[in-house]
């Protein structure tokens, strides 16, 4: 399990070329994170005052501890399949699904299969 740790948004909004290089493209999110062995890996695509987006990729057995945050997350899973934890209740989710992480509840989760996110982050 990785402990999640949430990121300060970049308050400059100065333009990251990698980032700025996705936009105005149709992209397949699930191409822009790649798997690694034992490990998660992450992606951010979208950062501003106002939120982020973030891809991860998860190795099976892999997830993230529980933890809260202090906005509400939009997570939907972009490939394969895993577990999650809100407020003690327990889901299993595959690609395409959606599920909403509430601000200041609880939550977690971890790899059935090696899988892939993408986590929307709402700042008030």
């Amino acid at each position: 399990m990785v402990e999640y740790k949430m990121e300060t948004p970049d308050i400059s909004e100065k333009p990251d070329k990698k980032r700025e290089e996705l936009k105005g493209k149709v992209l397949n999110l699930k191409d822009l994170v790649n798997y690694a062995d034992g490990t998660v890996a992450s992606r951010m695509i979208i950062s501003r005052k106002a939120g982020n987006i973030t891809l991860f990729s998860f190795d099976e057995n892999e997830g993230l501890s529980e933890h809260t945050a202090p906005y509400d997350a939009v997570v939907t899973i972009l490939d394969g399949e895993c577990e999650v934890w809100v407020a003690g209740r327990t889901f299993q989710m595959k690609e395409g699904e959606t599920i909403i992480f509430p601000a200041n509840v609880p939550h977690a989760l971890s790899a059935i299969t090696k899988f892939k996110m993408s986590l929307t982050m709402i700042r008030e």
